[in-house]
């Protein structure tokens, strides 16, 4: 789910912040990539999410978190790879954890059949390496990067929408965040929904390999690619950019004052059989 513009004020510019304009960590050698004892929290295990998991495990990461309170349904199956026929109306979150068992039996994966909400979200973000955004609604992405910067934890974001897609990496004091951008959510109606615009099915694949990736390279200290960029593509041309998302003064979010707000329904769910991220 994305916004359809990005408010130029919030983000502008030709370069990054110095500090996170290098890696993270400046002696990490790419080839000899060790991330087992890396773990992640993976909100939403459909279109977004499933590729950033696969992506995730295949490249080492340890211990992985999936939290979905959705069930499996058919207008799922054309982008979300995890789920077969034989899947429908079963919990996504246990699928989506037995798929990735069956493929790498070494992977840790808890699965959490329900909502990611804001009880508990600082607590789960601090459990984990770092947050990975896959919803498929603004309330739980604004929570997501609330709860993230709470716990001192990199988020990666993203969203799609029709044929367009954003990502957006937030590493806790040294970029902006979601806040920093979109201030807050937008007002019902605004914005339409994934059942009324629709989503270019292989553009979730290609949007969640890449949130998976950014994520992989977060984890093993690099700079992030869209750390502190909003990296927005649109499919029809091909053609993508980057917009520089700073800091934004007086940020409730960035200065740990945001209260966590509770995330709603699915914005697709009030049309049955609609397709979501």
């Amino acid at each position: 789910m994305c916004y359809g513009t990005v408010n130029r004020d919030r983000g502008q510019g030709a370069g990054v912040p110095s500090a996170i304009a290098r890696p993270l960590d400046a002696g990490y050698d790419r080839f000899g990539m060790d991330l087992s004892k890396k773990s992640a929290l993976v909100i939403g295990a459909g279109g977004l999410g499933g590729p950033a998991l696969l992506t995730l495990a295949a490249g080492g990461v340890g211990r992985l978190v999936v939290i979905d309170d959705d069930l499996v349904e058919t207008s799922n199956l054309n982008r979300q790879p995890l789920f077969g026929e034989p899947d429908l109306g079963r919990p996504k979150a246990a699928v989506a954890a037995a798929r990735l068992r069956a493929l790498h039996p070494r992977l840790e994966v808890t699965a959490m059949a329900r909502r990611f909400d804001a009880e508990d979200a600082i607590e789960l973000a601090s459990g984990v390496d770092l947050v990975l955004d896959g919803s498929d609604n603004f309330p739980t992405k604004f929570l997501a990067s609330d709860a993230a910067l709470r716990a001192g934890r990199p988020l990666v974001h993203g969203g799609v929408l029709r044929t367009s897609l954003q990502i957006l990496s937030v590493v806790p004091g040294f970029s902006g965040c979601v806040r920093c951008l979109f201030e807050a959510p937008p007002p019902a109606g605004q914005v339409p929904s994934c059942a009324e615009a629709g989503i270019v099915g292989a553009l979730s694949a290609f949007a969640g390999g890449l949130m998976g990736a950014e994520a992989l390279r977060l984890l093993a200290g690099e700079r992030g690619a869209y750390a502190g960029r909003l990296f927005v593509y649109e499919a029809r041309t091909g053609r993508g950019r980057l917009v520089v998302v700073r800091r934004r003064p007086g940020c409730p979010a960035c200065a740990g004052t945001q209260p966590m707000e509770p995330s709603r329904p699915p914005t697709c769910a009030a049309s049955p059989g609609g397709p979501t991220p």
